[in-house]
């Protein structure tokens, strides 16, 4: 379990997909583009599932203050939010109504 506090420093914003494409090299890896308020690069497990196309101009929830990584030599600066369906695909988190980049989800 985690206080409340601790939850707090987790720094959740919406972002919008501005670029994607599949990272050379990988069959599951997608490095995105995003406005969060501020442009970030996000790599991310999903083109089993998502095409680099179909992310363009989508609108997701995104943790902004987590140390960047590197994922088969390309750095992301933050993660996507997506939930694990029944058969263990991930599911992109995106808002129930259009809402401005950068704005903080709680």
């Amino acid at each position: 379990m985690i206080t409340i506090e601790e939850f707090a420093k987790i720094e959740l914003k919406i972002g919008k997909v501005l670029e994607a494409k599949r990272v050379e090299g990988s069959n599951k890896l997608i490095v995105m583009r995003v406005n969060t308020g501020e442009e970030r690069q996000l790599v991310a497990g999903i083109a089993k599932v998502y095409s680099p196309e179909e992310l363009i101009g989508k609108s997701i929830v995104v943790v902004t203050n987590l140390q960047p990584a590197k994922l088969m030599g390309v750095e992301s600066q933050g993660m996507l939010l997506a939930a694990s369906d029944s058969e263990g695909r991930p599911v992109i988190l995106i808002p129930e109504r259009p809402m401005k980049e950068g704005s903080r989800v709680k």
